[in-house]
């Protein structure tokens, strides 16, 4: 579960976002000693951090600047000012959006998920390696690695790994999953489709990293 850090003293404005947000399934940090934003930042190590500017203390030009001297985490800024050097300046200072007051809270979670999508889906790497946790998928040889442990995956496993680890936090239907497989001529039924999940699990698990794929009952299956 990705967790989201929200500076705003704003105690309605605050309330409603973290609302909205854990009903998307995100862990919500909400600050309110805002003289003590930095440790807490620490302490909580968000993935994604919802920034006022006007706030008590400190502005939030202040905390976006303490927040990227020790992390690249991705930064929102929230704020009522409109005039184009307040956005010049929370872009110069770190921040990675800015989003005007009032707002409408699905284009702010969409655009959290962009921001947590582009940032923690996966990295891919110059020896063509899809990694997330500490798992890497080799896309030129179809192996994965975890602490200095490989095993081979069959082509039904890879084409399956690779679509969920470019879908990290995204549940996956069957019928997804039986597309993709579909798709490269790989013509398999329903229950096919669980032998080679139950297998890939497996493999994973061998190599130390256990309840990497999650089963979402009656949806599919996700990579957190």
């Amino acid at each position: 579960m990705y967790r989201i850090m929200m500076i705003e003293d704003d105690e309605k404005i605050r309330t409603i976002v973290a609302d909205t947000l854990k009903k998307w399934q995100y862990d919500v940090v909400e600050v309110t000693e805002f003289d003590q934003v930095i440790t807490e930042f620490k302490q909580s190590d968000p993935h994604l951090v919802l920034l006022d500017i006007n706030l008590p203390v400190f502005d939030g030009y202040y905390w976006c600047q303490q927040i990227r001297s020790v992390s690249k985490v991705p930064i929102i800024f929230l704020s009522s000012r409109n005039q184009n050097m307040d956005i010049i300046m929370a872009i110069n200072m770190g921040g990675d959006d800015f989003i005007q007051k009032p707002f409408d809270l699905d284009i702010l979670v969409a655009k959290i998920s962009a921001l947590i999508r582009r940032k923690y889906t996966y990295q891919e790497d110059e020896n063509s390696k899809l990694i997330h946790q500490g798992l890497k998928l080799n896309v030129t040889n179809s192996t994965i690695e975890y602490n200095d442990k490989s095993t081979e995956l069959s082509r039904n496993e890879f084409i399956l790994l690779q679509l969920m680890m470019r879908n990290i936090g995204k549940i996956l239907s069957r019928e997804d999953l039986m597309q993709a497989l579909w798709n490269e001529e790989q013509f398999v039924d329903d229950n096919t489709l669980t032998v080679n999940v139950n297998r890939m699990r497996r493999k994973i698990a061998s190599l130390g990293l256990e309840n990497y794929i999650v089963t979402r009952k009656g949806m599919g299956y996700m990579i957190e």
